[in-house]
């Protein structure tokens, strides 16, 4: 008896079938069980179908995707939603997967989206197979723009061109953050992954941090930048640097190191296409503090 991705099918609901497989199957046999993480779920479905088992537990060799982009965005929780809508009408991405905790977040940003006329869908666990495949066929042949997931949900997305990761919360184990990223950058190609952070989450972004090795450079250049939640963290992040080495592309903001205090640029092109970034960025970042 094999059972992958055991957490996956935990999630997904179909705890009622694997009992009912494990009932109709002979108790003399050799199971194997993988699983990404090990909740409590899995601990009580390993007692059940494992006999004094052997664990392997294996970790990744490299914890860093060198082809990715990252960023980190300092906002406050009830400024997440909006944060979101700006960086994809700012950024106007191919195919974005959101990363939320909760299934409840998942379809909470999926409405709110929509209020704000952007075409996204949920996957997870409460989720019927029918809508699971059409979300995923859509987000796959480029018809649907934002797809938004659980952690465990998302293991079933296999898609090659994800242009953007952004992780609306950031998880509470560190290695699912690289889990996440991964996702884009894939077969040597470029990907953007952007960490929303706020108030309450400063001290998971320290554990991801001491994983992967190295701060998260900031990206401050939005409208819902916040203080408070940066100050939660306990230690100073990085401010993003340009092109960070890799000839790929200027940050958002199209602006160069230490700039950001006095909010001018070295980019003075109107031409140029970080230029002309910079201009729309800071339109409309106008726009929102006048909305808001």
């Amino acid at each position: 008896l094999v059972l992958d991705e055991a957490d996956r099918m935990l999630d997904m609901g179909f705890i009622r079938d694997i009992r009912k497989i494990l009932a109709q199957i002979p108790k003399k046999r050799q199971s194997l069980l993988f699983s990404a993480t090990i909740p409590q779920p899995i601990v009580e479905l390993s007692r059940d179908m494992l006999y004094n088992p052997v664990s392997v537990s294996i970790t990744p060799e490299s914890t860093t995707v060198e082809a990715i982009e990252q960023s980190l965005m300092f906002v406050m929780r009830s400024d997440k939603r909006r944060l979101l809508t700006y960086i994809i009408e700012e950024e106007s991405p191919d195919k974005v997967l959101v990363f939320s905790r909760t299934k409840h977040g998942c379809n909470r940003i999926v409405r709110q989206l929509g209020q704000d006329g952007i075409d996204a869908l949920a996957i997870h666990g409460n989720k019927g197979q029918g809508a699971r495949e059409n979300a995923l066929r859509r987000f796959r042949n480029g018809t649907l723009q934002v797809l938004v997931a659980t952690d465990v949900a998302s293991r079933g997305i296999d898609v090659s061109d994800i242009s953007h990761v952004i992780n609306l919360d950031l998880p509470n184990e560190p290695e699912v953050y690289v889990h996440r990223i991964g996702r884009t950058g894939r077969a040597g190609q470029g990907g953007i992954t952007i960490a929303f952070c706020d108030e309450n989450e400063g001290e998971y972004l320290r554990g991801i941090e001491k994983m992967i090795r190295q701060d998260i450079p900031v990206d401050e250049d939005h409208p819902f930048h916040s203080e408070k939640a940066r100050s939660r963290k306990g230690n100073k992040a990085p401010k993003k640097q340009q092109n960070r080495g890799r000839g790929r592309r200027q940050p958002r903001n199209g602006k160069s190191n230490g700039n950001r205090s006095n909010g001018k640029s070295n980019h003075q092109s109107k031409n140029g296409r970080n230029g002309r970034r910079s201009n729309r960025r800071r339109s409309r970042k106008r726009k929102h503090q006048a909305r808001h």
